[in-house]
């Protein structure tokens, strides 16, 4: 991760844990949550966060996403075509494979405040694949995407062939 890159996570990362918005994170993951209880045979599952939770916000920004994974879930591999995501672990842990060169490098991200940038946030560019795998618990990740929530596309793998995908929109 490069110096600016991580001073713009570093941005990111002041809003999240502002008192007001930390509230307005833990009622969604409250709610996203209760969505994993309910459908027990969900992944994961998500909702936006309104971005005016976050004060003023750079121009690049224009969503933000509570994601939570069941605990141990291997999601399989995605990407968004459309949109340079910004991820944080926000409660729990997990890995983030994410290729690089057509090869799969694992950054282990952390929940932990005092640890560096880079051992709890990642930046995965525009089509970038990634494939995020919860620790023993469920994990809730906190995302940033440089499209509106309502454009954000979605697209997996068919099988493990990174030539075949299926696109779907998030919301």
């Amino acid at each position: 991760m490069n110096k600016t890159e991580s001073v713009f996570l570093k941005l990111l990362d002041d809003k999240i844990y502002h008192p007001a918005a930390a509230r307005v994170i833990d009622e969604i993951a409250g709610r996203v949550e209760e969505q994993l209880r309910a459908d027990t045979k969900s992944l994961m599952a998500w909702e936006p966060v309104p971005l005016d939770v976050y004060g003023s916000m750079p121009d690049l920004i224009r969503s933000s996403w509570v994601f939570i994974l069941r605990a141990n879930a291997d999601t399989g591999a995605e990407r968004h075509p459309n949109s340079h995501q910004r991820a944080m672990s926000y409660r729990g842990f997990g890995a983030f494979r994410i290729m690089e060169n057509d090869v799969w490098i694992p950054y282990t991200i952390v929940d932990q405040p005092g640890k560096p940038i880079d051992e709890r946030w990642v930046s995965i560019p525009v089509n970038g694949w990634h494939h995020p795998i919860a620790g023993p618990e469920n994990w809730v990740i906190v995302s940033f995407h440089t499209v509106p929530a309502d454009e954000l596309i979605e697209e997996r793998m068919v099988g493990d062939d990174p030539s075949k995908t299926h696109q779907q929109l998030y919301l």
